[in-house]
């Protein structure tokens, strides 16, 4: 096995599918890899080793592997208002 799989690590395999490992036991002899688009997938230490994996950087936006919409932020990002909208609380203190 030329790459050890770390937990929290991106990789890349020979078809440029980047993923993360998201679990390791190798008493267990498996690994759980998650790809950007939110696939899991459970493969054992020999497959990992015919992956051709290489270490990757992790995407720039990682919402990606968990399907969000923007609406799902919990933020409204489109929202405009006037200045009471953003007050700053410490101007109210005395």
């Amino acid at each position: 096995m030329a790459i050890k799989p770390e937990v929290g690590s991106w990789y890349q395999n020979e078809t440029e599918d980047t993923f993360e490992v998201v679990a390791f036991d190798p008493e267990e002899d498996y690994i759980e890899i998650q790809y950007y688009d939110g696939a899991v997938e459970e493969i054992d230490l020999d497959t990992w080793g015919e992956m051709g994996v290489s270490a990757a950087e992790p995407p720039e936006d990682w919402s990606g592997s968990y399907d969000l919409q923007q609406e799902d932020y919990g933020v409204d990002l489109e929202r405009h208002g006037g200045d009471d909208d953003w007050q700053n609380s410490v101007d109210n203190m005395e």
